[in-house]
């Protein structure tokens, strides 16, 4: 006897169209291929369109070429791949393997919309994250200084060059991870020896894998780059002060990659004004960089509220330092007017929104970019959230990412950082007591 149950359970019947449903052979010469796509879902309306349609099924070269790139298995397709068909004239439907990293091996969806990423060029902190992220990202200091040249990092010095660190990484990742590779001198002026850079890398992890990050370059060209590092290391221009031809030098280089066959990891992405512009450049990745800029804008905020309640100027003259040292002002600003000093700072807070919910985590910037990619005209374009620290930079992201507003969009969303730093945000206080509790019940037992 049941009470206030059905006899009968509620739902569908659950039925599932799949490309072998549609009864037809596979082309000449592509049985193979098309065994590790029969069994991929259709929706009804698709089968309808399709049956009766359909004469045979293929696959494409690009098919044929990422399946002998990666040795994959038989029957299967890799990760870091969308399967995609078209329907040709002749009743042929082409089965296609489109480069997409929110998929698992077979055409399966990653577990969550969001995809995280290794911030690192180290192996050894890589391999234990590798079967969870779908990207990673490193930059010349991330390899050289964090990695080859840290003796504590590069146990008994096995890697000598960015070369074999390449080909360990893409080892550890497999297919599915997109690896971003920065170029060590963006301001080569020679674009055939940047070609050759960029060459070196695909040959190691293929063009499906290989991102290029091509980084702001503001005021900065081959000639004055210099000074960044001789003498003091300070810059004469203004960050805010470059030459046409200095601002979109990186937009034009990316532009330029792109049209070679290179996806681009635009970088160097602090302010929300930046990206709109970016866009232009037709990236494969924007970026967000939280933290500095986030512990600057408190620096700023902090001195100006001392200057308000003492009015005392060493206040100003230790904001106008601290703002010479953030690269704010040029080092022919150091005697800047306290004054004009004191009204940037207000305008920049202010802009930054520093004391809104917008801007009080530092992530005005991020929720800016969602925006602009919801209404961009570049589909496959994500933002990567990077650069954090503290207790507080990955929850508040976390919990930002969680907004209804941003439900639409967080597929787009890439979160990079060190694997160590992400692993902390595994764990909980609660965990150690209730092991604590658990394996004590055990022993007891």
């Amino acid at each position: 006897m049941t009470v206030n149950y059905s006899k009968h359970g509620y739902g569908t019947a659950g039925v599932n169209f799949t490309l072998k449903s549609l009864g037809v052979n596979a082309a000449r010469g592509s049985e193979d291929h098309v065994q590790r796509v029969l069994n991929k879902t259709i929706s009804l309306e698709e089968y309808e369109a399709l049956r009766g349609t359909v004469k045979a099924i293929g696959v494409t070269e690009k098919f044929r070429d990422v399946i002998r790139t990666f040795n994959v298995p038989e029957g299967e397709t890799p990760p870091g791949f969308r399967i995609e068909s078209y329907l040709e004239d002749d009743g042929l439907l082409l089965v296609d393997l489109v480069r997409d990293i929110s998929y698992d091996k077979n055409g399966m969806k990653r577990p969550t919309k969001i995809i995280y990423s290794a911030d690192s060029a180290n192996p050894y902190e890589v391999e234990p994250f590798a079967k969870l992220i779908g990207n990673l990202t490193c930059n010349p200091g991330i390899v050289y200084d964090l990695f080859i040249n840290n003796p504590e990092a590069n146990v008994g010095g096995k890697f000598k060059t960015i070369e074999e660190v390449m080909t360990e990484l893409g080892r550890i990742l497999g297919p599915g991870c997109d690896i971003s590779v920065e170029l060590n001198n963006p301001f080569e002026e020679d674009f055939n020896k940047i070609l050759d850079e960029c060459e070196k890398f695909k040959e190691i992890l293929t063009e499906y894998r290989l991102v290029i990050k091509v980084p702001h370059m503001g005021p900065v060209n081959p000639s004055n780059v210099g000074e960044l590092l001789t003498g003091d290391k300070k810059f004469s221009v203004r960050f805010d002060e470059p030459t046409t031809v200095d601002a979109f030098r990186s937009h034009n280089l990316a532009l330029k990659l792109r049209e070679h066959g290179y996806r681009i990891n635009y970088t160097l992405m602090f302010e929300p004004y930046q990206t709109a512009l970016a866009l232009q450049a037709k990236p494969a990745f924007i970026n967000s960089f939280v933290r500095h800029r986030l512990k600057q804008s408190v620096q700023m905020k902090n001195l100006l509220a001392f200057y308000e309640i003492s009015k005392d100027p060493k206040h100003l003259e230790d904001l106008r330092t601290m703002m010479l040292g953030a690269d704010l002002l040029s080092k022919n600003e150091t005697n800047a007017d306290l004054l004009k000093v004191k009204h940037y700072a207000e305008e920049l807070i202010k802009y930054r929104k520093i004391d809104e919910h917008e801007g009080s985590d530092g992530l005005d910037s991020a929720r800016h970019n969602l925006r602009l990619l919801k209404q961009s005209n570049l589909p496959d374009t994500r933002l990567i959230i990077c650069s954090m620290e503290g207790p507080l930079n990955y929850p508040d992201i976390d919990k930002m990412l969680s907004e209804p507003e941003f439900a639409d969009v967080v597929d787009r969303v890439v979160i990079t950082a060190e694997p160590g730093y992400l692993a902390r945000f595994t764990s909980s206080n609660h965990v150690v007591s209730y092991q604590r509790r658990f394996m004590n019940a055990v022993q007891g037992a």
